[in-house]
């Protein structure tokens, strides 16, 4: 496993952390669970950089790093939806868009496919991503829960139309015979 890979599963593994950051009451622990997932959330862009530049991209990484993604973003909306800060059927409709494109990204992959992220997938990461920070500063006092609320219809909106792309290219995937 390379430093890309590593730095995915890094990520991964720091989602419960920044879960535990924003649950355990003591002075500042939702601006340290903030700034700890800026920081995981950073390492999404820094691992495909270090993939590209090295020419080590692998399928295991294309794989891992959307999974990493919906682990971090997901378990801190979920928190978030605990804490007052969102309401949980936002959250839930996020939750389900995303089950549904793994499923497709698994049904893909049986037929030898690796279904990448595609442009609208990314942009749906950032924003999920921007929406998950501004929610934890909302958590934290720092900003207007009407922000944050705001920040996640964004997201909400780009999730399904994300999904609906990548819904626009299933009928090709799944016409293919599994490898």
């Amino acid at each position: 496993m390379g430093p890309a890979d590593q730095l995915t599963v890094a990520r991964i593994a720091l989602a419960p952390l920044i879960v535990a950051l924003f649950v355990i009451d003591f002075s500042g622990h939702d601006y340290w669970a903030t700034a700890l997932l800026a920081v995981a959330l950073a390492t999404d862009w820094f691992d495909g950089w270090i993939a590209r530049r090295s020419g080590r991209s692998s399928a295991m990484g294309s794989l891992l790093d959307p999974v990493a993604d919906k682990v971090l973003v997901l378990a801190v909306l979920i928190v978030l939806v605990d804490r007052g800060v969102f309401p949980g059927w936002m959250v839930a409709a996020i939750v389900a868009r995303e089950f549904l494109v793994t499923g497709l990204r698994l049904a893909a992959l049986e037929r030898g496919v690796v279904l990448g992220a595609r442009d609208l997938g990314k942009l749906k990461t950032w924003t999920q991503s921007v929406a998950a920070i501004i929610g934890g500063l909302a958590a934290a006092g720092a900003v207007q829960d009407d922000v944050a609320w705001w920040a996640l219809l964004a997201a909400l909106v780009i999730t399904w139309v994300s999904g609906l792309d990548y819904a626009r290219v299933a009928p090709q995937l799944l016409r293919r015979r599994p490898a």
